[in-house]
């Protein structure tokens, strides 16, 4: 089976957003079983988008397309697809129904222009948009007038917002897909995310005890970003499961304090859910990261019943006023130091009168350091009920970079100080 994507949208071509869609599609499609060949990226012009659908016709058995479904101008992607296939636009009445429900659960008037949205091709299946206006559209097309031999190829149009078109594709394509392309042969993907191990620490820690797994057929990948390194497991046919259970124990086994979650879970997601279940609570003290920490975990639904308070205290000042620092410490050793970082978790978790908290101090540069303090230099400590931890790190990295992998870091250290506490 053969899968193009193509994702419309000028805004992509001028480099003025990411594009998402690619990495994410490509991913989720992979972890279903099936392989994405070729994908491109074209203009919001009717030419462009009708001859990259016509060309990904003529090869792929699965074409999916991203934006242009939306009720402006330059959304153009039903009415040029249906143009190309010669199948007659027609109002949907599922769909205006949604578009109502959607502008009246916000007290809103629906806009003439959403109109457009209703139109469906002739012969087309509707996939309803429970997060947006734009429904998505699944078509067969058969015969392929673009296909040697007329071959069946399917045609999937997602809406552009990534709100939209992820739970869309999770909840409503997949299947569609599983209908459409049964899988032959068994198919099992696992990723294992890691922190605080770099890929090629990774590697050689896990490469040769796995070997004989890969000598067997298991595919072993890595994808490494900033703070985390993802380890991959891929087999097929008979047994395959039993290959990657069989090596994801071995990898835990050697890398087992590095291992925060699998598939897409993110570092605060599993710490939020790990504070619930034991009925624990948080508080954070940050200085170098200005709440970088915070916005990472309010951003996990449930963190209010864990996260009691957050203190900035960037200044030397608001260390002494907030969370109780002593202002020898601070002449002592200076606000970038192991003994100002302790001093403020344990600050912090005292007024919080919480289980835990965590407390960063560092210099993100590109000023700030001193002889004996580089820029990038943090000092983090983690207050629990077994007494205060602290690390020293060099993170030497940009402003933005510095703040998210220290805030990986100090979490990493509250995950460990859990389980060291269980």
């Amino acid at each position: 089976m053969t899968v193009e994507l193509i994702n419309t949208g000028s805004e992509l071509l001028f480099g003025k957003i990411l594009n998402t869609h690619q990495q994410w599609l490509c991913r989720r499609l992979t972890d279903l079983g099936y392989s994405v060949t070729r994908q491109v990226a074209v203009p919001d012009t009717g030419e462009s988008i009708e001859a990259a659908v016509r060309d990904g016709l003529s090869r792929a058995d699965l074409v999916i397309t991203t934006g242009g479904l939306g009720p402006t101008c330059d959304d153009l992607t039903r009415e040029r697809i249906a143009a190309l296939l010669q199948r007659p636009l027609h109002p949907d009445a599922s769909v205006a129904e949604n578009i109502a429900r959607y502008f009246a659960g916000r007290r809103l008037t629906v806009p003439p222009r959403t109109r457009v949205e209703t139109m469906v091709p002739e012969g087309a299946e509707v996939i309803p948009n429970h997060h947006g206006t734009a429904p998505g559209l699944a078509m067969t097309v058969d015969p392929n007038p673009f296909r040697p031999g007329g071959q069946v190829s399917r045609l999937v149009m997602l809406p552009g917002p990534p709100r939209e078109l992820r739970p869309m594709f999770n909840e409503l394509v997949v299947p569609l897909l599983s209908r459409w392309f049964p899988r032959e042969e068994e198919f099992v993907c696992r990723t294992l995310k890691t922190t605080g191990i770099g890929e090629s620490s990774m590697e050689e820690r896990i490469n040769d005890p796995l070997q004989p797994l890969v000598d067997a057929g298991m595919e072993l990948g890595y994808c490494a970003r900033v703070g985390e390194v993802d380890v991959r497991f891929v087999a097929r046919g008979k047994g395959a499961a039993e290959r990657v259970a069989e090596a994801e124990a071995i990898t835990r086994r050697l890398v087992g304090s590095n291992v925060f979650g699998v598939e897409d879970d993110v570092l605060e997601s599993v710490l939020v859910n790990e504070f619930r279940k034991r009925g624990l609570t948080l508080a954070l003290a940050e200085s170098c990261t200005g709440g970088h920490i915070a916005n990472r975990i309010t951003n996990i639904s449930g963190a209010s019943a864990v996260l009691l308070a957050g203190y900035v205290t960037y200044s030397n000042e608001s260390k002494v006023r907030d969370l109780g620092v002593q202002e020898a410490t601070l002449t002592a050793h200076g606000a970038v130091s192991e003994e100002t970082a302790v001093e403020m978790a344990a600050g912090a978790r005292a007024r919080a009168g919480t289980d835990y908290a965590i407390a960063v101090t560092g210099i993100a540069g590109p000023t700030g350091a001193t002889a004996n303090k580089p820029v990038g230099l943090v000092f983090m400590a983690v207050a629990g009920p077994g007494g205060v931890v602290a690390q020293r790190k060099v993170n030497a990295f940009d402003r933005e970079t510095f703040k998210y992998l220290t805030a990986q870091q100090a979490m990493m250290m509250l995950w460990n100080a859990l389980h060291a506490a269980a």
